[in-house]
């Protein structure tokens, strides 16, 4: 295939060209956040169920104590009706067995005490575990939020970018011949596609060229498009190609 050498050199415009338009591809569909945001809607999921968890124990806790204190009102209000029927009472087997049962009512409530304590220092410590796991998700969601935001303010500059560029490659590819041009969109799609020879060496696969193959290229016309026989991508010529 023949070609101007100016139209040959305009190829590594284009080439440079589409790198630009596959790196905003990339931003575009692929934002460096990405990762980490699936990573933290994972996180987040699984906070979820531990706070679920340990909410829904921190209630079970809470309706026993409750419990409790209403056990231990219901014993306290009887040893008070104890004690004021008691003082009124001239029976002595009834003062007796009001005595019986007040002392009864006072071990009985003093255990449920104790309980009822020790259920309040389980509602502290599961109050906390709560608050403590509350705090977490916050900060998982503040961050996954602040990526968010991020992400998508990088996929619209990336997205304008794009637009850009190809209208850029548009206006560059209007003046290259139907034939390299697609000469050289075939070979992009396994090489750089076009790359400047300098000093003997291929700047698209970064290979250096056997004396044999730049013998061939320094005998060649310059209107010859060549390739590298590395990486098959069109090799321009410029005055750095030392031949």
């Amino acid at each position: 295939m023949n070609a101007s050498p100016e139209h040959q050199r305009i190829l590594l415009d284009v080439a440079d060209l589409d790198r630009r338009i596959a790196q905003a591809e990339r931003a575009r569909t692929k934002p460096p956040q990405a990762a980490r945001i699936t990573e933290l809607v994972a996180i987040r999921q699984d906070q979820l169920r531990e706070l679920t968890a340990l909410t829904g124990t921190r209630d079970d806790v809470r309706t026993e104590l409750t419990r409790l204190e209403s056990d231990v009102k219901l014993v306290e209000q009887r040893r008070v009706r104890d004690a004021d029927r008691l003082a009124t009472a001239t029976n002595s087997k009834e003062a007796q067995a009001l005595e019986h049962e007040i002392a009864s009512l006072a071990k009985r409530q003093s255990d449920l005490e104790d309980i009822e304590l020790d259920l309040m220092g389980r509602v502290e410590d599961a109050e906390a575990a709560v608050a403590a796991q509350q705090a977490l998700l916050a900060t998982t969601t503040s961050e996954g939020t602040a990526l968010t935001a991020q992400a998508k303010a990088d996929v619209a500059a990336a997205t304008d970018l794009l637009a850009q560029l190809t209208r850029d490659r548009e206006a560059v590819t209007a003046s290259v011949p139907a034939p390299l041009l697609a000469d050289y969109t075939r070979r992009a799609a396994n090489s750089a596609g076009a790359a400047v020879l300098t000093r003997g060496t291929c700047e698209g696969c970064r290979m250096l060229l056997p004396g044999t193959d730049l013998n061939d290229i320094r005998n060649a016309p310059d209107d010859l498009v060549v390739f590298c026989p590395e990486c098959g991508c069109i090799l321009v010529r410029t005055e750095e190609s030392g031949l």
